[in-house]
């Protein structure tokens, strides 16, 4: 079992002060009453003799409950069931090697697309890990330096964990070196062998960035994975005429912006360097989404899903965990019929004329 949003289980938090809530409501009800009723009067004057403590109680439950089900369905539970087989678990994997390359720089803390650059580039490959189906895929986040968070996997739930974490706080040094990200993902996320002659690689890097760079010689990296077969996707994000400003919150809360020598930044969009880079490699695509969007989901189904895979290992299974049934609809029933019971009770016991 997992969770396809796993971030939404964070709101179990708020079930206990809602149950706390609901304790004082009671309290400070019964209080009330008794300020102006004398207790013994009170089944005679009150309609319904009252409210009964015991069936508050069972209508408050029947509400936490509902609340803690309707959370844990917006989590997206799945599973399988006893004998029920996941969609193509016994199919050979076959499909692509896909890095994902995403910079986390400061500079992605733009605010010219909204929340900010960093966030929408997450959105977008959440949107394609959803859609993603036999290829393997990993996660390379950088700035100053680059960093394997995820490597090739069929996992796609831990993918997507890791997509969720990413912040600059995601590697040690500030910049944006893009190039040494490309040429990271050659080295240890495809593993290319230096000693053996470049074959059909079947690999895809998918390079999402607002293309500044800070003098990693991109271009060459482009070309280098472009001699080994590896095409090369370019995603370039943010204002690429005005530009804006890179925002940041210091230890007290306070909002101001990234400055140099007394000078707010201004971060612009570099679509050339990402048109040369997707110009180096056989088939390469570049996108200047600039300050627009992009279904991501729909590309990659039209570029990677659509192109030659590697040949199926027999001896290797397709284990994605993304082949689990979803449940969601058990629990968004449940709280629907608890909430349908809470509304039938009674609020006040019921006493003989």
């Amino acid at each position: 079992m997992d969770w396809a949003t796993p971030e939404m289980l964070l709101w179990l938090w708020a079930i206990p002060p809602l149950a706390g809530l609901l304790a004082l409501t009671l309290i400070r009800r019964r209080r009330a009453t008794r300020r102006f009723v004398d207790a013994e009067l009170i089944a005679r004057v009150v309609p319904g003799g009252g409210t009964s403590a015991a069936l508050w109680w069972l209508k408050s439950a029947l509400v936490v409950i509902a609340a803690g089900a309707v959370v844990l369905a917006l989590a997206r539970p799945r599973f399988n069931l006893p004998g029920e087989e996941p969609p193509a678990l016994n199919e050979p994997a076959r499909g692509r090697d896909v890095c994902i390359i995403i910079d986390v720089s400061k500079s992605m803390l733009a605010e010219d697309l909204k929340p900010n650059r960093l966030e929408r580039a997450k959105l977008w490959v959440k949107d394609v890990l959803e859609v993603v189906r036999g290829d393997r895929v990993a996660i390379v986040a950088f700035a100053g330096t680059a960093v394997v968070k995820c490597p090739l996997t069929h996992d796609y739930a831990f993918a997507r964990l890791q997509l969720e974490s990413l912040s600059p706080i995601s590697v040690t040094r500030g910049g944006t070196n893009i190039g040494d990200a490309v040429r990271l993902a050659i080295s240890e996320v495809f593993a290319f062998d230096a000693s053996k002659p470049p074959e059909a690689s079947f690999r895809d890097i998918l390079l999402i960035t607002d293309g500044e760079d800070h003098e990693s010689s991109p271009v060459d990296a482009a070309a280098k994975a472009g001699a080994l077969g590896v095409r090369l996707i370019t995603v370039g994000i943010g204002d690429e005429s005005e530009g804006a400003r890179i925002p940041i919150t210091d230890d007290q809360g306070r909002r101001t912006f990234v400055t140099s020598a007394g000078r707010e930044v201004v971060s612009r969009l570099d679509p050339k360097t990402l048109q040369a880079m997707a110009l180096a490699t056989p088939g390469g695509t570049s996108f200047n989404v600039g300050l627009g969007t992009i279904e991501l989901d729909k590309v990659y189904r039209s570029l990677i899903g659509t192109a030659d895979k590697r040949a199926a290992d027999p001896n290797e299974k397709a284990r994605e965990s993304d082949e689990r049934h979803e449940r969601f609809q058990w629990l968004i029933g449940l709280a629907l019929a608890l909430l349908m019971i809470e509304h039938l009770l009674p609020e006040r016991r019921r006493i003989k004329a």
